[in-house]
């Protein structure tokens, strides 16, 4: 049966990087047997810029109907004085809550040729291999009321609401559980339940799921220790499971340990393993169209992409060895460039990884 990907490049180097990815997916089915249809459609500031809304009815139809979304990255400054109701940004929530994609799984891993490139020191990082699974369609991104109001006495505040339901954090809770359980069965809960109520709601109902899943470790940690704590020892923690926010935050601090953002891929899935597979770094206005972006984040969402979706996991492996033969290679885009490897661009690196895909 051939299954259907959307291919929503968004902005920046969004386009770049998803070029580069689609080029990897069309070898696949070209020469693996892989039954895939790509359909591409404007999301963010172009699909604005185009039809006057960020994320265009027949981009979000197209989303629905597909069975995998391929997402490069969304915004730019020229779009920060619109309305926030226009901006790119709107149709990354747009779309993961339209699609119901609750749960975010963000592996940070460090390739061993890329000890150099991280931001500690190589004896911290070696062997790491993370995942932080974040909730994703709720917290203080969606609550509601939200706004911005003016008080009696003239002054304007603004306000949002952090909030979850307990099936929203039971649902996300047992992604992260089943996750732990096909690695080194060790889950750690990050909130801030010492001060925040919703954190306390949130320990109570993985506390009261953990009891599903003897044979996985729980632990529980303030998210301020656990931003600290992976600057110190990451390599204490296999998975972690957080809300919207905290895990925004943590993933974006986990992929600096991996040697750049770059190198980041991301799943963010429905209850039937329906996803949205994109990048975690953003559009990077100062470098678009310079040709010097990373790809292999999004071409590693493409391999997350065959592993919970599409049912390819030998293709999957495919794609993760060969990025791993690049790297032996000595290649390297500049965010990654360390004295003594060779420096190469988005179209260069792409290239790369598809030459390295071997039957």
């Amino acid at each position: 049966m051939t299954q259907k990907i959307a291919v929503l490049p968004g902005d920046g180097i969004g386009l770049e990087v998803t070029a580069a990815a689609v080029k990897v997916l069309e070898r696949l089915r070209a020469d693996f047997g892989l039954k895939i249809e790509l359909e591409s459609a404007p999301v963010g500031g172009t699909a604005y810029t185009a039809h006057g809304h960020p994320l265009p009815e027949s981009t979000l139809k197209l989303a629905k109907q597909a069975d995998a979304v391929l997402l490069g990255a969304v915004g730019g400054p020229q779009y920060d004085e619109l309305p926030r109701e226009l901006r790119p940004e709107k149709a990354l929530l747009g779309l993961r809550a339209e699609l119901k994609l609750f749960a975010n799984l963000r592996p940070a891993i460090l390739y061993p040729q890329l000890a150099s490139a991280s931001s500690l020191k190589p004896e911290l990082v070696a062997g790491l291999d993370i995942l932080i699974v974040r909730e994703l369609t709720g917290d203080i991104y969606f609550g509601e009321p939200r706004g911005v109001r003016t008080l009696a006495n003239g002054e304007r505040q603004g306000f949002n609401t952090m909030l979850y339901a307990e099936h929203e954090i039971e649902r996300v809770a047992r992604v992260a559980f089943d996750a732990a359980r096909k690695r080194s069965k060790k889950l750690c809960s990050v909130e801030k339940a010492n001060v925040l109520e919703t954190s306390g709601l949130w320990r109570e109902v993985v506390v009261r799921v953990a009891k599903d899943y003897a044979d996985v470790e729980l632990s529980h940690m303030y998210v301020d220790n656990a931003a600290m704590q992976l600057v110190r020892a990451p390599k204490q923690f296999d998975v972690i499971v957080t809300g919207n926010i905290f895990g925004d935050i943590l993933s974006d601090e986990a992929a600096m340990l991996t040697g750049s953002i770059g190198m980041l891929p991301s799943a963010s899935l429905d209850a039937a393993n329906k996803g949205m597979y994109e990048p975690i770094h953003g559009s990077a206005p100062d470098i678009a169209g310079k040709g010097v972006a990373n790809p292999l984040a999004t071409i590693l969402s493409v391999a997350m992409m065959l592993r919970y979706t599409l049912n390819a996991a030998v293709l999957a492996d495919k794609i993760e060895k060969a990025v791993a033969t690049v790297l032996d290679q000595g290649l390297r885009t500049g965010d990654i460039y360390t004295p003594g490897t060779k420096k190469v661009g988005t179209v260069e690196m792409g290239n790369a990884v598809v030459a390295a895909l071997v039957k």
